[in-house]
């Protein structure tokens, strides 16, 4: 359970950290940052809505376009910042059709890396704790 927990927690880490760089590196993208509820809320939708998507989209790829299998994080990714930005209680902004793309790609790439990079450095001590018990 707890690993779980500390996935979770990873997760919405590497959401804030893809949309922070985001917002950083690119122009047209923004978080509302007077607004630290707003970017809370669009954090937690965005990362919930890519849990949600990713693995459904992936079941759908496989049964009926094979060929976008590949994209699917991208479009998970994509999918989730159009619904956080619509959601007016989210701080998150994106203006113009260049800031989406690049935005899309650099959300997605920093939150992979992230959920990539990040469990081993706590998850794998605690199964080593259980090993050694």
């Amino acid at each position: 359970m707890l690993t779980l927990l500390i996935r979770a927690v990873i997760f919405l880490a590497s959401a804030a950290l893809g949309l922070v760089v985001a917002d950083l590196v690119l122009d047209g993208f923004f978080l509302h940052w007077n607004d630290w509820w707003g970017i809370l809320v669009a954090v937690v939708i965005f990362a919930v809505l890519q849990s949600i998507l990713a693995p459904w989209l992936l079941r759908i790829t496989r049964r009926h376009a094979h060929a976008l299998l590949g994209g699917v994080g991208l479009l998970s990714t994509f999918v989730a910042l159009l619904i956080a930005v619509l959601i007016p209680a989210a701080g998150i902004g994106i203006d113009g059709p260049v800031a989406w793309i690049v935005g899309t790609v650099i959300v997605w790439l920093v939150t992979a890396l992230a959920t990539w990079l990040l469990p081993p450095l706590f998850i794998k001590d605690r199964a080593e704790d259980r090993q050694r018990r």
